[in-house]
């Protein structure tokens, strides 16, 4: 059987946690980066803009209302998405300083 001094296995614990939170952080930076300003999306809200107004000077009041909801699900699509990698890199933050944290606290104790 593998035995682990305590001091070793807070330093792993330590280790991974920080790696994790490194990683988390990075995927937070990601989708927001990526996700959020994705050219697809830019796409589809400037068509339905277009379709909107198109659907004014037609005098087509379903077609309005139909570009409107899709207008509105994709902002609400994107605050999710901003929402989700603004949660992921503080998480990730979290997890570095409190790893780092321990880290501080192993060092002093010795």
């Amino acid at each position: 059987m593998i035995t682990f001094p305590l001091h070793d296995l807070l330093f792993w614990i330590a280790v991974v946690t920080f790696g994790t939170g490194l990683i988390t952080l990075l995927s937070g930076i990601i989708i927001l980066v990526v996700r959020v300003a994705s050219k697809a999306k830019n796409s589809l809200s400037t068509q339905t803009a277009q379709l909107a107004e198109k659907s004014i000077a037609d005098d087509l009041s379903g077609l309005i209302g139909n570009a409107s909801t899709l207008l509105d699900s994709m902002n609400q699509l994107v605050r999710t998405t901003t929402g989700i990698g603004v949660f992921l890199c503080c998480l990730g933050l979290v997890m570095m300083v409190a790893a780092s944290l321990l880290l501080y606290f192993l060092q002093s104790a010795l």
